[in-house]
C-alpha cells in the first residue's frame, strides 16, 4: 500500500519539509494531502489523523506515524539509506538531528519559516546569534570530518540533511553570518531539485498568513 504523507502549506511548514525531503530523496513514493496551517478547519481536520494534533503525518495503511523524526526512522526501517554508514558518523549525524529535534528555539521564533521570501532582516538578538553560530560550528565540522565524499553534512545525503534543510530555507528568507563552508552548503542545499520542487510549490501556494510574512519586512 502507498504512503500518504500529511503536511502543512509548504511556505510555512518547516516539520512538514523534514519528511518530505527524506522520502524524495529515497525514491519512496507517497502521496500527499495538505491541510490548511492555522485555519479554524485545521484542529477539526488534523485530528483525523494524528493525536499530537500536528502536522506532518505519515499513513502507511491503518498506521499513523507523527513527528518528522519518527516519520524519518520508520522509512528508513524500509530504505536503510537514512544514515551514514560509518559508526562514527552515524552516531554524529543522530546527535546532531536530535540537537535540532530539541533546540535553537530563538532561531525557530524569531525566523518562522517563510520559504517564498527573501531579504527579510530581524533583530540579530544574542539568542538568535548564538543559534546562528552554533548551526554554522556544527555544518562546519561535519563537511570538515564526514563531507569529502558528497555535498551534503555527512558527503551522501542523510536524514541529517532532512533535519536541517529548514534551516537553510530561513536563511535565504532572512541571512545569516556563516563560513565559508556552510555558505557552499547552503548554496549546495538550494541547487538540490527535490528542494527547488518544494520552493516552486510555496511560491505557488495561495495560501498566506500576514503576521508571518510580515516579519522582517
Amino acid at each position: 500500500m502507498a504512503y500518504t504523507l500529511v503536511i502543512g502549506n509548504k511556505n510555512y511548514s518547516s516539520w512538514s519539509f523534514r519528511p518530505w525531503l527524506f522520502m524524495k530523496q529515497s525514491g519512496v513514493l507517497f502521496e500527499e494531502t495538505t491541510l490548511p496551517l492555522y485555519k479554524p478547519e485545521f484542529e477539526e481536520l488534523i485530528a483525523r489523523y494524528s493525536p499530537a494534533g500536528r502536522v506532518p503525518v505519515l499513513l502507511d495503511g491503518p498506521l499513523h506515524i507523527w513527528d518528522s523524526l519518527a516519520i524519518c526512522e520508520y522509512v528508513n526501517e524500509t530504505v536503510r539509506s537514512g544514515w551514514p554508514v560509518d559508526q562514527a558518523a552515524r552516531a554524529h549525524a543522530r546527535s546532531i538531528s536530535a540537537e535540532m529535534h530539541s533546540g535553537f528555539q530563538s532561531l525557530r521564533g524569531q525566523c518562522p519559516m517563510n520559504a517564498r521570501a527573501r531579504g527579510r532582516r530581524v533583530p540579530q538578538t544574542p539568542e538568535l546569534l548564538r543559534d546562528i553560530r552554533r548551526i554554522d560550528q556544527m555544518w562546519k565540522e561535519c563537511r570538515e570530518r564526514f563531507g569529502s565524499t558528497g555535498s551534503w553534512l555527512f558527503g551522501r545525503f542523510s536524514i541529517a540533511d532532512a533535519m536541517y534543510a529548514p534551516v537553510v530555507l530561513r536563511f535565504n528568507t532572512y541571512g545569516a553570518e556563516l563560513s565559508p563552508l556552510s555558505r557552499q552548503y547552503v548554496t549546495s542545499v538550494l541547487a538540490d531539485p527535490h528542494v527547488g520542487a518544494w520552493l516552486a510549490a510555496a511560491q505557488a501556494e495561495p495560501f498566506t498568513l500576514e503576521e508571518t510574512d510580515a516579519v522582517g519586512r
